[in-house]
């Protein structure tokens, strides 16, 4: 097989062929001490990517081949199904390894990947400790700061000096979190009186007491707070990290960027899914899965379409005396579908990031009913201009034009204050403001089109 080291780097997100026929041969070829190795080289992340190019059952392969070889580095980097996947085949004593190896917040991620009774058999495995710290992270509510966190942080008491707290960080050594950025200044109770960022630490002579120092904790996450609140104020704070209390103000944990990096890509991906009325894109996912997350938004989609529908056959009189109209109602109505999908993309991602608050949601208004009010004048003059040269009847190219003029009006202010409405009576509007608005779009364009030709024209 080629020597992994002398392949020429593939562009950023892909995977060289050679190599990953290679990863092929030697699964095929079962050569376990090949795969662990060449893998063990990969930074985690690239490692994950190549056996997630596999075909499915090649992965499966791969991963009963590696077993407890298969560092957990590169289990944490797998998605989520792929992941799962991976937990499940491999035997009890690598997983708890894996658990061991890892911070608790990734720890936690793979406990969260086990049926119930498997979880308690594995954790029965584990030091008291480690075991307890990890059934403590399981008890927050899913998609919580509190499982998001990691308890590893270093905490040390105000009257410390900066030489203690090195000290103190070198003595604990493999104790120390992977990856971490700040000091933690805790009273006797354990609640947060400060933070020193390793920055300023290494600034000051040793002398110096961390009180002095130290700055004031100016926002603290609560173990409920959700994780879509939590990546928000990285987002805003521009934060590497932040601490984590429990409902008695005292220090339980801390959360670094990278976990909310992908907080942030999940979160995205949700709402992007959702607008499209689809709740999986796994690559992983089976037919089964696939029609199970498509069908029901589908049922509701042909639901609605029949209701378009009854709008056109209150009017099936006027279609039949002039046929132009059924040759320009799929114009009135597709025009006013995108304008209509375009206003809620942007209120969708608005609200998401916090920017429809107050006046904003006002201000947003008025701005989305004058930017459709412009819209519909020039493209109801253009398709106005269009059907009545193409028809050779004024008549019909003014009541088109009006038409989509009401009907881009109706489209954005539908686009901005349908997500702001669910978005007031509690529901997601990334998940159910899409069918709302095109229904009531393509309601208002053939009602408008057609009773207006009928008024008009008959």
């Amino acid at each position: 097989m080629t020597d992994t080291s002398t392949l020429p780097p593939a562009e950023p997100g892909q995977i060289d062929p050679v190599f990953l026929e290679d990863l092929v041969d030697a699964i095929d070829e079962r050569d376990t001490r090949w795969l662990a190795r060449t893998l063990g080289r990969m930074h985690p992340a690239d490692a994950a990517d190549a056996l997630e190019a596999l075909p499915y059952d090649t992965f499966e392969e791969a991963i009963e081949l590696l077993g407890g070889d298969l560092p957990p580095e590169i289990l944490i980097e797998l998605r989520d199904s792929y992941r799962e996947g991976a937990v499940e085949m491999l035997p009890d004593q690598a997983v708890a390894q894996a658990l061991d190896e890892l911070d608790s917040d990734d720890a936690t991620t793979i406990l969260e990947d086990l049926e119930d009774d498997r979880r308690e058999r594995i954790l029965e495995d584990l030091a008291p400790v480690d075991r307890a710290e990890l059934e403590r992270s399981l008890a927050y509510e899913e998609e919580t700061a509190g499982r998001l966190m990691q308890t590893e942080f270093v905490a040390v008491p105000e009257f410390w000096t900066v030489g203690q707290t090195i000290d103190h960080a070198r003595n604990i050594g493999e104790d120390l979190p992977e990856v971490f950025y700040d000091i933690y200044v805790v009273d006797p109770a354990h609640r947060l009186l400060g933070i020193v960022p390793l920055a300023n630490l290494l600034r000051h002579p040793r002398e110096t007491p961390l009180e002095d120092i130290m700055a004031e904790p100016t926002m603290t996450l609560n173990t409920s707070s959700d994780q879509e609140d939590v990546a928000f104020q990285f987002q805003k704070y521009s934060l590497a990290s932040a601490p984590v209390t429990d409902d008695a103000g005292r220090l339980v944990g801390m959360i670094t960027v990278d976990d909310m990096v992908d907080v942030m890509q999940s979160e995205h991906s949700e709402d992007l899914l959702a607008l499209s009325n689809v709740s999986s894109a796994d690559a992983s996912d089976t037919v089964f899965e696939t029609v199970k997350a498509r069908l029901p938004w589908l049922a509701i989609n042909l639901f609605t379409a029949f209701i378009a529908s009854a709008i056109i056959s209150v009017f099936e009189g006027a279609i039949e005396q002039v046929v132009a109209l059924a040759i320009l109602m799929p114009v009135v109505a597709a025009l006013g579908g995108n304008a209509g999908s375009q206003g809620l993309a942007v209120a969708v991602r608005a609200i998401a990031s916090r920017q429809m608050d107050g006046d904003a949601a006002r201000r947003a208004v008025w701005r989305e009913f004058l930017a459709a009010s412009f819209n519909g004048l020039l493209i109801g003059a253009g398709v106005g201009l269009i059907a009545m040269f193409w028809f050779g009847d004024t008549g019909l190219g003014l009541v088109i034009a009006v038409a989509m003029f009401g009907t881009f009006l109706w489209a954005g202010l539908s686009g901005i204050l349908v997500p702001l409405g669910l978005k007031r009576l509690g529901a997601d509007p990334a998940v159910a403001s899409s069918v709302f608005v095109l229904t009531l779009t393509d309601v208002m364009a053939f009602f408008s089109f057609l009773g207006l030709a009928t008024l008009v024209l008959l």
